[in-house]
C-alpha cells in the first residue's frame, strides 16, 4: 500500500520539491518526479542544479541513457512513469501535476505538494479523495508552522 505524504501550506512548490529531494538523495534514496509536462521539467531541471553551491542533485528525464544509474528522475506525464521498470529501486514519488500519477500505486510513498492557490487546492482535495478512496495511509504535513 502506498504511504501518501502531503505537505499543505506550502510557499513555493518547486522550491520545497528540490528540499524534499535533496534531503532524500542525501540519505541514498531515489526519487521519481512526475512533472505535468516538459516546461515544469525544464523548470525542475534547472532548480535541481542550482539548489545550493556544490550540491548538484544528480538527474535526468526517466528515458535518458544514464536513468538507471541516476537517484533523480523527472518523468514528464504517463509515458514516462511507465517506462521506468517495477523491478527499480525508486520507492519515492514526488507529484507536480494535477491529476493523480499514473501507477503511483507500485510506489512505496507519494509525495504530494499543496500551495495556497485555490486552484491547486481544489486539484489537491481531487486527488486526495482517490487516495482516501483506494485505502492509501494519509500524513499530513503542515508547512505554515514553523
Amino acid at each position: 500500500m502506498t504511504h501518501i505524504f502531503v505537505y499543505h501550506h506550502v510557499a513555493d512548490r518547486l522550491q520545497s520539491a528540490c528540499g524534499i529531494v535533496a534531503a532524500a538523495v542525501r540519505q541514498g534514496k531515489d526519487f521519481t518526479l512526475y512533472t505535468p509536462d516538459t516546461e515544469c521539467a525544464r523548470l525542475m531541471d534547472r532548480l535541481l542544479w542550482i539548489l545550493a553551491p556544490l550540491s548538484f542533485i544528480p538527474h535526468c528525464l526517466a528515458d535518458a541513457p544514464l536513468a538507471a544509474e541516476t537517484p533523480v528522475l523527472l518523468a514528464t506525464g504517463a509515458e514516462h512513469l511507465a517506462i521506468i521498470p517495477a523491478s527499480h529501486s525508486r520507492q519515492r514519488l514526488l507529484n507536480l501535476g494535477e491529476d493523480v500519477p499514473p501507477g503511483f500505486e507500485r510506489y512505496a510513498s507519494l509525495i504530494e505538494i499543496i500551495g495556497d492557490n485555490p486552484d491547486e487546492r481544489q486539484h489537491a482535495r481531487a486527488r486526495i479523495r482517490h487516495y482516501q478512496s483506494t485505502g492509501c495511509i494519509l500524513q499530513y504535513i503542515d508547512k505554515s508552522v514553523p
